[in-house]
């Protein structure tokens, strides 16, 4: 299996481009991992906020593949802690699946259309995080995971 991540709009920060890079880079021991990121909607000053979901549904929509299993990650999906996520990884590690896909979306949330393909949902807290921020936070959580899967010394219990 190989995890993707896909993300609308670029990191401009530095320091989280660092901490992403290093966590990207951890998870290269353990699985498949890749992040593609879809640039922002040009004008959305003339748009509507759903015109701009639409939009960047198009483009997430463009990504994923038939077979691919995709999460949102929504503010109402499931929350796992992190021993949690773990077990819901593997879950899918042993389902058979080609590709897992977790999408982080615009600052308005998903399009219907991405929400009707999507196959679940996942919340890493009911507090809101900015787009930039929220991708090293997942990305330190898959890490996390994969150390908690493999007992490693990283999680403490």
């Amino acid at each position: 299996m190989t995890i993707k991540l896909l993300a609308i709009g670029k990191t401009d920060k530095k320091e989280l481009i660092t901490l992403i890079e290093e966590y990207t880079k951890r998870l290269g021991f353990y699985i498949k991992f890749s992040i593609q990121i879809i640039p922002d909607v040009k004008n959305v000053k003339n748009r509507s906020k759903n015109q701009q979901t639409d939009e960047e549904g198009h483009l997430i929509l463009d990504r994923i593949q038939p077979s691919d299993t995709v999460v949102l990650l929504d503010e109402n999906g499931q929350q796992y802690s992190s021993v949690g996520f773990a077990k819901y990884l593997q879950k899918h590690l042993n389902s058979g699946i080609k590709q897992l896909v977790f999408v982080i979306g615009g600052p308005y949330g998903f399009s219907p259309n991405v929400y009707q393909r999507a196959n679940g949902k996942l919340s890493l807290s009911k507090m809101t995080f900015s787009h930039q921020m929220i991708r090293l936070f997942f990305i330190e959580q898959l890490y996390r995971g994969f150390t908690i899967l493999k007992n490693e010394p990283y999680h403490h219990r």
